[in-house]
Parts: C-alpha cells; sequence; structure tokens
C-alpha cells in the first residue's frame, strides 16, 4: 500500500494565519514527516504536483449530523472533493447515546432527532445496531462496524441524556436531585470515552409545541452537568438558541455565560451573536455580551455561518411549518401517503384551520410570505415551477396564501417542492466575527435535513466569496478560519495546522478552479420500505487532493474509495491505541 508522498511545488497555507510560503511536503505513513523547500523525490515516494495550488490543513466541519446517516451513508458523499477530513457531530443536544432500557423511550429519542434535523426515521430505527446503552459503548460499536473517509468527533447529547434518566417524563418537568446524579455519570461516561463534551438546546419546539426536554432543564441540572465538564480538561459545551422564533435568545445567552464563567468551562453558543439582517433588533445585546465574555476572560464562543441555508421544503419531510408555529401545515408534512394528504387539502375543514395556522406564523419565518415561496419542483408536471405563490395568487384570485399553496398542491402533487428565498446577511456582525479569534465560524448542519440543502460544499463558498472574489479576508485568514481556529476551539491537537509529526491530514487545491456547485438529487438513502428515496448533494468542488490521516480520499478528479477516518476528540485515543 502506498504510503509514502511527496507534494511538491504548492503554497503552504499552514492553518495558524501565518504568511503563506512556497515549500514541499513529505507524508510517511499517517504523518507529515517534513516541511521543505526543494526536496528530491526518494524512492517509491510518489509525488503529487502541487503547482499553482495551496496546500493547507484538511478541512473541519464545524457542526454537523451524521450521527446517524453515515451508517447507511458511509462515504459522507460529497465531503472528499470538498476536502473535508474532519466532521463534528452531536450538535444541538441531538445524539444516538445514550439511550434508556425501554425501546419505547428509545423511539422517542430517535422521533425527536429525527424530526428536527429530517434524518429517515425508518433507516435510523432499523439499520443501527443499536448494542449499546452509554455513549462509550456506542464509540465502540461506532469504530467496528462504520468506516468513513473522514475523522469523526461527537458531543454527547443532552436530550440523549435526559431520555435516558427520565424517560418520557423528560418531555414535562424539571429532574430530580437522584435523577441529575444519574445524569452526571452518564456525561462522565461519555467524556472518559472522547466525546468533545456536551451540547444542548434551548431552541426547538416539536411538531407538537411542546419544548424540547432539554428547555425543561433548570440551574441545577445544569450546574451540575457543567461542573463535570469542569473536571475533563479539554472538553467543552455547546447550546444553541433561538434568535428567530421565540426570540429568547438573549436570556438565555446570558444565563449559559454565567454558568460557564461559574465553573471555568469554554462554551460555544451558536447562534449566540446573530448574523442575518432581520435579526438587526438583536445584534446590539448579542454583541455587547460577547464583548462582556471576552472582557472578562470567560471562554464563551458564538458559533455562526456566513450564508442562510438554501431552504428546499419537501412536503413529505420537513419541520419548517411546525418551527414557524404553523402546526397546521405540519399536520399535513406529519399524514402518510398521498392520498391522506390529499383528503386534508380538499377539506374546507382543514383548509379554514390552515388559514387560521398560516396566520398565527411567526412574522420572520420563511415560510410566511407568498412572495417569498418560489415553486421548484412539480411530481405531476401541472406547473407553474417558476414564480412565486403571490404570482399564483394572483392569476387564480386567491387572497390567502395557504389557499394557494393548497390549490398548487392538489395540481402538481404533494411530492412537489417549494423554495424558500435566502435571508439576507447582516454584513458588518459578520465582518466582525470573521476574524474574531473567539468566534467559531462553519455551521453548516450538513447531514441533517437531506431534502432540504446539502451543506457540504459551504466552506468553499466561503473561500471563493470573502478569499477570491471579495477579498474581505486573505487566503491565511481563510484557512485559518476553516482549520487552525476550529482545531484549537476543539482541542484536536493533532489537526488542523500544516507541521511536522502532526497527522497528515492535508488539502490540495486551486482557488481559481473551485467551486460550490449546483444542489443535485441523488437517489440513495434507505426509505424503509426496501426502496431509496433522494438527498440533495453537489458534483466535487473540486479538490486537486484530499487526504486524511495520510490516506487520499479524494484524488485525480474523484473519491478514492478509501475510508481512512478515525474517531478523534480531546485525549481521544483510538480503540487500538488504548488496548496497548
Amino acid at each position: 500500500m502506498q504510503d509514502k508522498y511527496l507534494i511538491k511545488n504548492g503554497t503552504v497555507v499552514d492553518g495558524t494565519g501565518a504568511p503563506a510560503y512556497r515549500c514541499d511536503v513529505r507524508v510517511r505513513g499517517n504523518r507529515i514527516a517534513a516541511i521543505a523547500p526543494n526536496m528530491e523525490p526518494e524512492r517509491r515516494e510518489r509525488v503529487i504536483d502541487a503547482t499553482g495550488c495551496y496546500v493547507a490543513p484538511g478541512f473541519i466541519e464545524t457542526h454537523n449530523h451524521y450521527d446517524a446517516p453515515m451508517w447507511w451513508m458511509p462515504t459522507l458523499d460529497p465531503m472528499p472533493g470538498y476536502g473535508v477530513t474532519t466532521s463534528i457531530n452531536g450538535n444541538c443536544g441531538f445524539a444516538a447515546a445514550p439511550v434508556h432500557d425501554d425501546p419505547a423511550v428509545r423511539q422517542e429519542m430517535v422521533d425527536i432527532f429525527s424530526f428536527f434535523e429530517d434524518i429517515p426515521e425508518k433507516p435510523f430505527r432499523d439499520l443501527l445496531p443499536w448494542d449499546w446503552k452509554t455513549w462509550s459503548e456506542y464509540r465502540a460499536s461506532l469504530e467496528r462496524n462504520v468506516k468513513i473517509p473522514v475523522n469523526y468527533a461527537a458531543y454527547v447529547g443532552h436530550i440523549a441524556i435526559r431520555l435516558a434518566v427520565m424517560g418520557l417524563e423528560a418531555w414535562d418537568r424539571a429532574a430530580t436531585p437522584a435523577e441529575i446524579a444519574r445524569m452526571c455519570a452518564l456525561l462522565e461516561d461519555a467524556l472518559a470515552a472522547g466525546a468533545l463534551g456536551m451540547s444542548s438546546n434551548l431552541l426547538d419546539h416539536d411538531k407538537n409545541d411542546r419544548p424540547i426536554p432539554t428547555r425543561k432543564a433548570d440551574d441545577a441540572e445544569f450546574d451540575a452537568l457543567f461542573a463535570v465538564i469542569a473536571r475533563h480538561p479539554g472538553t467543552s459545551v455547546q447550546v444553541i438558541v433561538d434568535f428567530f422564533m421565540r426570540l429568547d435568545g438573549l436570556p438565555n445567552s446570558e444565563r449559559m455565560s454565567a454558568l460557564a464563567k461559574k465553573h471555568g468551562i469554554r462554551m460555544q453558543i451558536a447562534g449566540g451573536v446573530p448574523t442575518l439582517a432581520f435579526q438587526a433588533f438583536a445584534i446590539e445585546g448579542a454583541e455587547a455580551l460577547h464583548a462582556r465574555n471576552k472582557a472578562e476572560g470567560n471562554d464563551v464562543w458564538p458559533g455562526f455561518h456566513v450564508i442562510s441555508p438554501t431552504t428546499i421544503v419537501s412536503f413529505n419531510s420537513s419541520l419548517l411549518f411546525a418551527q414557524s408555529n404553523n402546526y397546521v401545515w405540519s399536520e399535513l408534512i406529519q399524514a402518510r401517503g398521498e392520498a391522506a394528504k390529499f383528503a386534508m387539502l380538499e377539506d374546507p375543514e382543514w383548509r379554514a384551520r390552515a388559514r387560521e395556522s398560516w396566520d398565527k406564523t411567526f412574522e420572520i419565518s420563511p415560510v410566511r410570505n407568498a412572495c417569498d415561496i418560489h415553486f421548484l419542483d412539480s411530481a405531476t408536471g401541472v406547473g407553474p415551477v417558476t414564480g412565486t405563490l403571490q404570482d399564483y395568487m394572483d392569476i387564480h384570485g386567491q387572497t390567502h396564501p395557504s389557499d394557494g399553496l393548497a390549490d398548487w398542491l392538489l395540481d402538481n402533487g404533494t411530492d412537489s417542492t417549494i423554495k424558500i428565498s435566502d435571508f439576507a446577511n447582516n454584513e458588518s456582525a459578520l465582518d466582525k466575527l470573521l476574524t474574531d479569534p473567539q468566534a467559531i465560524g462553519n455551521l453548516c448542519d450538513s447531514g441533517a435535513h437531506g431534502q432540504m440543502f446539502c451543506g457540504v460544499g459551504d466552506n468553499v463558498l466561503f473561500l471563493t466569496r470573502y478569499v477570491r472574489e471579495r477579498k474581505q479576508l486573505t487566503i491565511e485568514q481563510g484557512i485559518e478560519y476553516l482549520t487552525g481556529r476550529i482545531a484549537g476551539h476543539f482541542n484536536l491537537d493533532d489537526r488542523g495546522v500544516l507541521q511536522v509529526g502532526r497527522k497528515a491530514d492535508i488539502v490540495v487545491f486551486d482557488l481559481d478552479e473551485i467551486e460550490r456547485r449546483p444542489e443535485e438529487k441523488a437517489w440513495d438513502v434507505p426509505d424503509g420500505e426496501g426502496g431509496r428515496t433522494y438527498r440533495y448533494t453537489r458534483q466535487p468542488a473540486p479538490m486537486r487532493l484530499t487526504m486524511v490521516n495520510g490516506v487520499p480520499t479524494f484524488d485525480r478528479g474523484a473519491f478514492t474509495g478509501a475510508f481512512p477516518g478515525e474517531y478523534v476528540g480531546p485525549d481521544a485515543p483510538t480503540l487500538a491505541e488504548a488496548a496497548e
């Protein structure tokens, strides 16, 4: 097996933000063996010509949800073609472990995860072996059963911990001291086994408007769990807050920041400084809190993304209506089969309730305003599949968006899709975060919402938009944003920087030839009924080379079929290393 490589004639951008320089990079086995100019090839060494290219650390995805999909889609397509070498999972409080002894409670965990992240429920339930109860057992099963082309790291999810201890009562109440102690024991197990830390969720309500179980956690519960984090150096907490719907993001950010300061722990608040134009009402308070945290030495990082996801709505799987307070249209999403959906759309009583529910949709929701709802794809071909819902209403004399969309679906079928206008960015807020050493970006959400957007490739859009086209950032700043800063945040000491002795996670690319390619459908997701449904993917950027642990995963224009990824984490040995 080839394990000797020499990457010649490239420009090294090492991930620290230091100036780029011309140099060669030698790889031996899974490590960077040398970085020096004008190295001569050695016997049986493959030479990769990087003339005109940057040679950088592999890109790290900060916020993914492949906890379940990697079991049936281990290629993690299209990650290798976009230079991704490490994927961070277990975000937003969602995780596949720990699990309760009662299968009904485990199913509840699957249902919650599947609903909020649009993960197909039947493959999640049926294709995972479920040969674990604790997070440490989950990690062991993962390493036995799944080989992937990128490194994998994960938080343990607070929602999973709560359900594992409290069962279905986790939805309804605060935990008792005894239950909190059991939660702490499960968290201890996960951290000892290499979990990045714990993620929690102070954002979501479910399809029945129930607050997610972690929204029932009181300060006593968080305080005890954060004390466990504090006992494990290098671990951290992630919490997602709401500057979008119920708008309690600032008080919850203040609450979490105070607890982080008390325990001296690192915390990432996903969405902690809002970056969309409509969130301007919240920016002053959020930025002031962030400045105060930095001034006080509080290790709290806002997590952010540079683009609003291109949101496509499937009427078979989407949480957008429920998240937007439109629970009657969510009933349509939850109904199984087109016949049941058509019965609703044709029922005058349902349509009356649907109009009322539509009018209660949050003002800033992407599925409220008819002028922001674009037709995308018709299952029957009746159309139209261009223009907006407002255009359709004007032509057909409809006065209410709910009725207009219902009529369009009756003509075009409930397998049809619509697209929502992208939210405009608050570029001023983004400019500050992009170069803030205590803020973490690239929260692309890939692995989730497979029928809404792809997510993988947003890293390349970042490089082409902010480095190549707008020139707001230098190449050194852009690479540091995607590599060294993220690795430093998660204490992935062997990744994120090109340095002799570190693991050989390397990407080689020509900035002038890469693009985030258009989304396209891939019909490779098991539907749980013996068939396949689709997800969105995209063609490679492409990278000239993506290398993970010294093994090419994207090379000569294609995925290589290699699966060299390993579990990584703060001080997390592989199972083989642990055995030694």
